[in-house]
């Protein structure tokens, strides 16, 4: 039986995710976690490929594996982490982590078998995309006429989440200077300029 090309690089890619996800929470060292998580990204970028998502896949390459990622990867070479801890108590948690990747297991496998039992009935194959059709521009019609208003409360939440995190990381310290840009709008003329009056000297040295 002859598989099809995109199948097979489907489960390859898939193959890898899932083995790179599955490193990223069991390897001790937080810069290989950060690099596997890196290879986990791509990879599901490449399968965001496959299913003809190519904005989707850029954005994870671009935004994720290419700053995100790298950024958080820098930070993590550069802090200098205890290991020692990390290591202690790990096999007390090793049972409940167990339970959790049987239940995931099985949850998969339950949608696999309805899909192959039920078929296209639940699940129905959909339609190939027209030539020409760009994925950008339908992504973006219907993120901005049928998903406006979410997708603006989106927005409105990351700026409340963002002005808070500034808000709870502000510090004052003393004896640093600083700008109060209300002082600086509320000011006048004469507390700012002062006139002085200085006489004039004459040629041969004899002030006036």
């Amino acid at each position: 039986m002859d598989i099809p090309i995109p199948q097979t690089v489907f489960y390859l890619f898939s193959f890898i995710m899932v083995a790179a996800a599955i490193m990223v929470i069991t390897v001790r060292n937080p810069v290989y976690a950060a690099l596997f998580l890196v290879l986990t990204f791509f990879s599901a970028a490449a399968i965001w490929l496959l299913l003809e998502a190519e904005f989707l896949a850029i954005v994870l390459v671009v935004v994720y594996v290419g700053a995100v990622m790298v950024l958080f990867l820098f930070v993590v070479m550069m802090l200098d982490i205890n290991l020692a801890p990390l290591k202690e108590g790990f096999v007390s948690y090793l049972p409940v982590g167990i339970a959790v990747a049987l239940l995931m297991a099985a949850e998969m496998l339950v949608v696999v078998w309805t899909r192959d039992r039920f078929g296209p009935e639940i699940y129905p194959v959909p339609a190939a995309a027209e030539a020409g059709t760009s994925n950008t521009a339908a992504l973006g019609e219907l993120l901005y006429t049928n998903f406006l208003l979410p997708f603006e409360i989106a927005g409105v939440i990351l700026l409340v989440a963002i002005v808070s995190a500034v808000t709870l990381t502000l510090r004052k310290r003393s004896g640093v200077r600083s700008q109060s840009p209300s002082h600086q709008v509320r000011v006048k003329r004469d507390e700012r300029v002062r006139l002085v009056d200085i006489a004039s000297e004459s040629p041969d040295g004899r002030s006036d």
